[in-house]
């Protein structure tokens, strides 16, 4: 180009969400993990070690992904209750806060 600047795009990272099926940018989704020794936790800033999915800050996603084992097929392992009780209080204080 004569005398102007190339400009680079970054690049926004996409995922799909186990719920609802639909890809959102990276950032817009909270990502679960099992780590490598296998337990399944919340990664809040999305690098933990290990296998991850991801899930929109939305309750109706939870559901979606408990009632079609979406998370459970995704992350490899049998998910307890406890967990899904957890991630539904973490989606639902998100929510509250507003993000």
């Amino acid at each position: 180009m004569k005398g102007g600047l190339l400009v680079k795009k970054k690049k926004i990272p996409m995922r799909m969400c186990v719920g609802c099926r639909e890809s959102r940018p990276k950032q817009e989704l909270i990502r679960v993990v099992r780590s490598p020794q296998g337990e399944v936790h919340i990664d809040l800033k999305g690098k933990a070690p290990g296998r991850g999915a991801y899930l929109c800050y939305n309750v109706e996603c939870l559901d979606k992904a408990i009632k079609h084992k979406s998370l459970e097929r995704a992350l490899d392992k049998k998910i307890s209750e406890e967990v899904y009780q957890f991630l539904r209080g973490e989606l639902l204080k998100a929510h509250e806060s507003g993000s």
